[in-house]
C-alpha cells in the first residue's frame, strides 16, 4: 500500500497579495478563505481554502523577512509572485517522511505556524528544492498527528478533482518513488508536453454549481 496522498495545492499570491487573491479564488469555488497565519521559518504567510477529503487550496505570499531569502520555499514563492502569481505546486502527505529522507539522502525541515485562533500547526517537509528546479514535481509533508489538519477551518462543499501538469509523468513517478502502473486514488492527473516551463497548468474542482477550473 502506498503511504502517500495528495494533501493540497499551492497558489502564489498575485500582485495585490494573498488575501485579495484568495478572495477571488474563493468566490469562484463557493468557499470562504481563512487566514492561516505566518510561517516564521520560511518567511511566508497563507490563506486556506478548505476542501473535502482533508485537502485544501493554499494561497501563499512572501513576507519582507530575512527567512524568505534563505528558505527554498520562500524563494519559490517570491519568484512565482514576482512573475504575476499563479499555481506554484502540489503537495503529498506521508505518514513517515523518513522513507523520503532515505531516498533523497537528506533530512526534512521542520515547519510550523500559529493560526489566528492560537492553534499551532507543526509538520516536516522535504523536496522543495526539487520543486524549485523542476516545478512539475511535488514536495512532501508529514503532519504532526497531535494537531488538526489545516483543511478543518470551515465548512466546504468543494473537492479537488484533477490537475493538469506540463511535464513528464515518468519523471514525476520516479521522483515520488512509485511504479509506472501506480494510479493515485480520487484525483485525475493529465500530463501534457511542456511548451515552456513545466508545472501545474490548471486545477479543476467539483463545486455545488459544477466543475470549476482555475
Amino acid at each position: 500500500m502506498i503511504d502517500m496522498r495528495v494533501d493540497h495545492v499551492v497558489y502564489a499570491a498575485e500582485n495585490d497579495g494573498a488575501r485579495a487573491t484568495a478572495a477571488r479564488l474563493a468566490e469562484q469555488l463557493g468557499v470562504e478563505g481563512v487566514d492561516g497565519g505566518v510561517h516564521p521559518r520560511f518567511g511566508t504567510r497563507n490563506v486556506i481554502l478548505p476542501l473535502l477529503g482533508d485537502r485544501y487550496l493554499e494561497v501563499v505570499e512572501v513576507l519582507d523577512h530575512p527567512a524568505s531569502d534563505k528558505a527554498p520555499f520562500g524563494q519559490v514563492v517570491r519568484a512565482r509572485s514576482a512573475a504575476g502569481g499563479g499555481w506554484l505546486g502540489w503537495v503529498l502527505s506521508v505518514d513517515d517522511i523518513s522513507v523520503q529522507e532515505q531516498r533523497f539522502g537528506r533530512e526534512a525541515v521542520n515547519g510550523s505556524r500559529h493560526r489566528p485562533d492560537g492553534v499551532e500547526l507543526r509538520w516536516k517537509q522535504l523536496g522543495v528544492k526539487g520543486l524549485q528546479s523542476d516545478p512539475q514535481l511535488p514536495f512532501f509533508v508529514e503532519w504532526d498527528t497531535d494537531v488538526p489538519h489545516p483543511s478543518g477551518v470551515g465548512p466546504t462543499e468543494c473537492s479537488l478533482r484533477s490537475l493538469e501538469i506540463a511535464g513528464d509523468p515518468d519523471r514525476v513517478r520516479d521522483w515520488i518513488g512509485v511504479d509506472r502502473d501506480y494510479v493515485p486514488e480520487g484525483i485525475d492527473f493529465n500530463f501534457v508536453a511542456p511548451r515552456g516551463n513545466p508545472g501545474i497548468l490548471s486545477v479543476t474542482f467539483d463545486t455545488p454549481n459544477g466543475p470549476v477550473t482555475l
